[in-house]
């Protein structure tokens, strides 16, 4: 057991550790499903053997209501829940505290105990009432079966278990395109838990050969019987391609462990379109077994890092070392072309894919592994949960029904307004000899510090668990820094400290948001935490230039600053030791990184030279899925040369851009930039007569005519300054054949020179800029030579 820190009690520390973990210590649990009717499937593997063990357990499926008046039509068959059940259907227990949602209501099953709530609903309200979403989350709590099974019980997933013990199944579609209606899977690679890749491929080309090779998937993975499923961008594509596939082929699609062939769904905040509801998105899943996506771990991995250029498995693989030096590449559009004439290699370059993706999770799936020790959810849901609905609610509802205290409703707020979180730009332009000071989560040790939390949760258990989340990310965060620099160690613990910063640190977003998003929202304490914020950051700050230094930008995450030429690094970290030395008992203040350049572009949209010559880009500014890639890449290139002092090197970076546009060797994907589309056909054809959109006159003009609100594709202007869909690529960039490349090419030169060179505005004087980015048809004779032009740094008063 951990410690005890100071003004703990056994006791204390000990209720405390059930919030956070639990209190049953059944070991070994993989995956758990719940039922309806009060069953819950239970598959564990003993931690010492591996065997897989299922149990049948039984539990009450229960709701939290506000009032029992929608119960009081059962008579007699409603009873509190100390009494003795005979006769009764529906049992209550009143909880304590101030708490709104105070009356713990439990039945045999939960279609029962919905139906009696719904019926007393609708004679209560005089309206129809279909669902008890419909009552609000200030009425009534009802959490999935699965959930009510884990926060009831106390279990939680991987109890003294190991990542490596998971039994984890790698598998990769191969299609002869994208469009599971008319395309076909011609090949299946799939990774074994014990590492051993096999590829299984159709005896043909027709509906016998593909449903016999979907058949041989489902047969091998039942055979090998793993408890994770994953690929990357499984949700994405693979499982909605299979789906689709197999439904069309009449295969039974057994890849559960219970219940009849097929994949049930949930809702997901990051999935497929529902068919039933195009706003809604959905994610499917397989009973008795987890699905895990690896594109979820890069997102939550990239959250803290900011280091991927692409979440594409092959430029992550090769961006963490994963990718072999031997690496089967092949364009995504060939794949089918090449299997024809040289099948043996893409069974290569797929059977790299699951092991590359085998690696990958080994190395990232650290993150969602350990929220599933904690939160009593279902693994898979976790590994696409936000953090404050999707996590710390999960642990506080625990928390307090393990004391039996009733939980405060949703509730507006009074008006109060929220004040914001620090943030000062001191300097903008380039600074040379940069330091970034780390505050490690400043507003939860602040919260922490002086014990600011919401008023209604009167247990202080919010406190607690920040308390103990922030203990598990130092560790995770030292033990990375321990570890060998690119080694999967570290890494994982990298992963770890990215979950929990991502939970510690909304614990003050929770706090801030509007009542009907958290459950303790409370406005009051977040403005008290945001204003110690302020008052810490400002001493951090004066501390810091009385020593010396050039501020360039401070918020929550740590203070940027440039270093007198003279200083080493021994002089960099006795500074940030002694400022570190005067903040408030547990905020800690620590020398993160050391950078030869900086350019400082505008509040948290930086870019960051290493001294080993590696670009860290911040921002929307400089990284946005929205940007054309062409700007994107020139970007890179041209901060590259900036912050090397480079500056004739830039304008040959803008030359050599603006001619490859002209000869248009640019493919137009490199033109095309990502938009969401947020109205549906008939909406828009409803307006078109009045203003008409690139992105929907695209799609129109390439022959869709359906789509959905919320798809996002890749739109570019053409010659004639009419939108079109752009061609599709591969991750390697490999554009599809028959790439027209009809683009505009004034528009996108404008697009270069308004909306990405000018990102670099303020790296120069005024008229330096103009030299630097002169138009290439009318450069002046008497423009001073690029090569003494100097880069500039200008203070400003500081900003927030």
């Amino acid at each position: 057991m951990e410690p005890l820190t100071v003004g703990q009690t056994a006791e204390s520390r000990r209720i405390e550790d059930e919030w956070l973990w639990g209190w049953d210590p059944t070991p070994g649990i993989v995956s758990v499903w719940a039922e309806d009717d009060g069953r819950a499937m239970v598959w564990r593997r003993i931690p010492e053997t591996g065997e897989l063990v299922r149990d049948v357990e039984r539990f009450r499926p229960w709701v939290l209501l506000d009032r029992l008046d929608d119960l009081l039509h059962l008579g007699d068959a409603l009873c509190r829940h100390d009494s003795s059940l005979a006769g009764a259907r529906i049992a209550y227990r009143e909880l304590d505290g101030p708490g709104a949602l105070r009356y713990l209501v439990s039945a045999d099953n939960y279609k029962t105990l919905t139906a009696a709530v719904l019926r007393g609903a609708r004679e209560r309200l005089g309206r129809p009432v279909g669902h008890l979403r419909e009552l609000g989350s200030e009425a009534v709590l009802a959490l999935p079966p699965d959930e009510q099974y884990l926060v009831a019980s106390g279990r939680n997933y991987f109890r003294e278990f190991s990542y490596d013990q998971l039994h984890r199944l790698q598998f990769d579609l191969e299609t002869t395109g994208l469009h599971p209606d008319y395309d076909r899977i011609f090949m299946v690679s799939v990774r074994d838990p014990v590492g051993v890749t096999e590829v299984l491929e159709a005896a043909g080309r027709g509906d016998v050969a593909e449903a016999g090779l979907i058949r041989a998937l489902v047969a091998r993975i039942q055979a090998v019987d793993p408890d994770v499923i994953e690929n990357h961008n499984l949700h994405g594509f693979d499982l909605p391609f299979l789906h689709r596939r197999a439904r069309l082929l009449g295969v039974p699609l057994s890849l559960g462990r219970f219940g009849p062939p097929g994949l049930r769904r949930r809702a997901a905040r990051r999935g497929m379109q529902s068919e039933e509801d195009a706003e809604r998105r959905v994610r499917f899943v397989a009973p008795g077994r987890e699905l895990i996506d690896t594109l979820d771990a890069v997102r939550r991995y990239d959250y803290t890092v900011r280091a991927l250029p692409s979440y594409g498995l092959k430029a992550v693989a090769r961006q963490l070392g994963l990718a072999g030096p031997n690496r089967e590449l092949i364009r995504g559009d060939q794949i089918y072309t090449v299997y024809q004439t040289d099948p043996a290699r893409v069974r290569r370059y797929a059977a790299a894919d699951v092991d590359e993706v085998a690696a990958l999770s080994r190395t990232l799936g650290g993150a969602a592994f350990a929220l599933a020790r904690m939160v009593p959810r279902r693994y898979e849901r976790l590994s696409d949960a936000g953090a404050a609905t999707g996590m710390i609610d999960p642990l506080l509802v625990r928390a307090y029904l393990r004391a039996d205290s009733a939980l405060p409703a949703h509730e507006e707020g009074d008006g109060t307004p929220h004040s914001g979180a620090a943030l000062h730009l001191f300097a903008t332009g380039v600074a040379n000899r940069v330091v970034k000071a780390d505050v490690a989560s400043l507003y939860p040790s602040l919260m922490r510090t002086y014990r600011i939390g919401p008023a209604r949760d009167h247990l202080g258990a919010l406190l607690a668990l920040v308390d103990r989340l922030v203990e598990q990310r130092l560790a995770a965060k030292a033990a990375a820094r321990a570890a060998p620099n690119g080694s999967a160690e570290r890494h994982w613990h990298e992963a770890m400290s990215a979950a929990m910063k991502l939970v510690v640190n909304s614990a003050y977003g929770y706090l801030a948001a509007g009542g009907s998003l958290t459950r303790f929202a409370d406005v009051h304490a977040a403005n008290e935490v945001t204003r110690r914020g302020r008052e810490t950051l400002e001493l951090m700050c004066g501390e810091l230039a009385a020593r010396g230094v050039t501020l360039l930008e401070a918020d929550t995450d740590g203070v940027y600053f440039a270093v007198p030429p003279s200083w080493n690094d021994a002089d960099e970290r006795r500074v940030v030791s002694e400022v570190a030395a005067l903040l408030p008992e547990l905020v800690q203040l620590e020398l993160e990184g050391r950078y030869a350049a900086m350019l400082s572009h505008e509040p948290k949209n930086y870019a960051l030279l290493g001294y080993d010559g590696s670009l860290l880009l911040r921002g929307v500014a400089f990284r946005s899925s929205r940007a054309e890639p062409f700007g994107e890449s020139f970007l890179r290139r041209a901060l590259l040369r900036l912050l090397s002092g480079d500056v004739p090197g830039v304008r040959a970076v803008y030359l050599e851009t603006v001619d490859a546009l002209r000869r248009r060797e640019l493919p137009t994907h490199d033109v095309s930039a990502r938009v969401r589309l947020t109205k549906t056909p008939e909406r828009y054809l409803g307006k078109r007569e009045h203003r008409r959109e690139l992105p929907y006159e695209a799609m129109l003009a390439s022959g869709h005519t359906a789509w959905h609100v919320g798809d996002r594709v890749r739109v570019y202007r053409t010659r004639n300054g009419q939108g079109a869909v752009a061609p599709e690529v591969d991750e390697e960039g490999a554009t599809e054949i028959g790439d027209p490349r009809d683009y505009d090419v004034p528009h996108y030169e404008r697009v270069l020179r308004d909306n990405f060179a000018s990102r670099l505005a303020r790296a120069f004087a005024a008229a330096d800029y103009a030299v630097v980015f002169a138009d290439p048809d009318q450069a002046s004779l008497f423009a001073q030579p690029l090569d003494s032009i100097p880069t500039v740094l200008t203070r400003r008063a500081a900003t927030e």
